[in-house]
């Protein structure tokens, strides 16, 4: 296959039938972005790496990380993760209070900010390095050394993320953070402001592609884990839009507000969107509609 040629198509069909969005305001930093900007990877379980437009230039990939502390989460600590954090849709936008209380300061999914803050401490528990190790596996997949955080996002979230303590906090009154509130958000922001391209996420996804082997042939993950990860990606991956990005894209996927979209492939690779316009939900407009555009030319879906 011209994988190649296809993702010049399917971003020339995204370009011409999608409104661009805007890039996400509430974190400074992140309203910088070029709205025009937009690149689209794939990366094969064979070796085959793919891109077209802006692929190879690096952005934030912010929620796509929760991804990879999840991933990492499993692999150290295993499946005492699930006491602390669902795997069910939450209904609500991602920084919601609403149902923390209800549900007694057990966050409803992992990819929830709420969630990636008990997965974050669970990590930070593990490991003494929650960032770094996500900084490391994402050096190692990707093979590019110079994936690492952006300070200056880090210190913007830092300073804006007053929403991110109170969930911190709330869930820390259940008795639900083990380590200070203080030293996981530090770790979340941290790893939410790594800077990758299409190209990096797209050959760091590719571990769930090979269900859970990693790119030096070890074994991260079961491959019972790895499509029990998928599974949450699908169901809860894309905010409050999980059923809408099923329904046109039909893949796992992972997306953060730095307007980047990561999917999987199973059993053959994965792919990896970023333009920095954003809908009302927080998705960006034309990585969806890209991915929508390439698996209705392939076929290419999990159903």
């Amino acid at each position: 296959m011209d994988y190649q040629r296809l993702l010049q198509d399917v971003m020339a069909v995204a370009l011409a039938g999608e409104r661009r969005g805007r890039p996400a305001d509430y974190i400074p930093a992140l309203a910088e972005a070029d709205p025009s900007a937009f690149g689209m990877a794939i990366a094969t379980v064979d070796g085959g790496v793919f891109g077209a437009g802006d692929w190879e230039v690096p952005f934030s990939v912010q929620s796509v990380s929760k991804l990879f502390t999840l991933a990492l989460a499993l692999a150290e600590g295993g499946d005492g993760l699930w006491q602390g954090v669902g795997r069910e849709p939450s209904g609500n936008p991602f920084n919601s209070l609403v149902q923390l209380e209800t549900e007694q300061g057990i966050p409803r999914n992992p990819f929830i900010n709420a969630g990636a803050l008990v997965v974050t401490d669970r990590l930070l528990e593990l490991t003494g390095d929650a960032a770094g190790a996500v900084r490391e596996f994402l050096r190692a997949e990707s093979g590019n050394a110079a994936v690492d955080t952006d300070d200056s996002v880090a210190a913007s979230e830092a300073r804006h993320g007053h929403r991110n303590a109170a969930l911190a906090h709330f869930i820390a009154s259940y008795g639900n953070l083990r380590n200070p509130v203080d030293s996981v958000l530090a770790h979340y922001y941290a790893h939410c402001a790594i800077a990758a391209s299409c190209r990096d996420l797209a050959l760091a996804g590719l571990f769930l592609a090979r269900h859970g082997v990693r790119a030096d042939g070890s074994r991260l993950l079961t491959r019972s884990e790895a499509k029990r990860i998928n599974a949450v990606m699908l169901t809860c991956g894309t905010y409050d839009a999980a059923g809408e990005f099923a329904f046109r894209v039909g893949l796992p996927g992972k997306s953060g507000v730095g307007g980047g979209v990561l999917a999987v492939l199973p059993g053959r690779g994965s792919v990896c969107v970023w333009s920095p316009g954003l809908d009302a939900v927080g998705n960006s407009v034309l990585g969806v509609a890209a991915l929508d555009a390439l698996t209705t030319a392939t076929g290419w879906s999990v159903f």
